[in-house]
């Protein structure tokens, strides 16, 4: 009988604390300012050097962009609307460029929070493939943008909940928040599922589409580049140092390249 086999290591998860102050949240009126950024004030040398700093920036936009507007306009999703990726993106940029003359943080399509959004709008069947495998599959996106708008409503309301509520709820809650969201996101990974195959017996595999194409050799090879592509970014991006982070966008592009 086909066996699987399968290897588990123990994964260590270190989150860092954040200190929230204690203190109520008011907001003073009669000092908000919306003051243009002194840009005239700089010299030639910063600008220059601004130019360098934002280049990798805006790969990182473009890149976080485009794949979140992919994998929520993927055609598993089954959107009725057509998406509108060049359109997103010069909407995200003209107001990032507004809130940039204003010093303002800037805005972007987040991960995981977009296709996570758009599940739970979902109606999930769970079905049996030809491996028996249960698959969940979506049949029909309720599409609104009522529930973005109430979403981002209560997330500003969150502020009126520092000092309490917010204290008492101890930071493991929070961090088991965020390890549930990235197993989640592992399901259906095709990374994940290659790197299961060395694990698992030739007879057992599944019968996914690429393994019935190309041979054994070239998917354990292509897997084994993926691997060390994976341990780049995570060591850049994971980088103490905020300089060497600054080169996480070029690697990122790179990726490109080398696939």
């Amino acid at each position: 009988t086909p066996r699987l086999y399968q290897v588990y290591c123990p994964i260590f998860f270190h989150f860092s604390p954040i200190r929230v102050a204690e203190k109520p949240f008011k907001v003073q009126s009669n000092r908000i300012q919306l003051r243009l950024a002194p840009l005239h004030t700089l010299s030639w040398q910063a600008t220059l050097g601004a130019f360098g700093l934002a280049l990798p920036i805006s790969l990182l936009f473009y890149m976080e962009q485009n794949i979140a507007s992919a994998v929520v306009n993927s055609p598993s999703n089954k959107l009725r609307k057509g998406p509108a990726n060049h359109w997103d993106l010069f909407v995200v940029s003209s107001i990032n460029v507004v809130l940039s003359a204003f010093c303002l943080p800037w805005v972007h399509a987040a991960l995981p929070h977009s296709p996570l959004h758009v599940k739970a709008l979902a109606d999930i069947e769970e079905r049996v493939d030809i491996g028996q495998h249960i698959k969940q599959i979506i049949v029909r996106v309720r599409e609104t943008r009522l529930t973005v708008i109430v979403s981002h409503v209560l997330i500003g309301f969150s502020l009126f909940m520092i000092p309490v509520p917010l204290k008492y709820i101890p930071p493991a809650v929070l961090n088991g928040l965020f390890v549930y969201m990235a197993v989640t996101a592992a399901y259906d990974n095709q990374l994940l599922e290659r790197v299961l195959l060395f694990f698992t017996e030739q007879s057992a595999y599944p019968p996914s589409h690429y393994l019935r194409r190309v041979p054994q050799r070239k998917v354990h090879l292509f897997t084994i580049t993926q691997l060390i592509q994976l341990g780049l970014l995570c060591g850049i991006g994971f980088a103490p140092s905020p300089y060497v982070e600054l080169a996480f966008p070029l690697l990122l592009v790179l990726q490109i390249v080398i696939r």
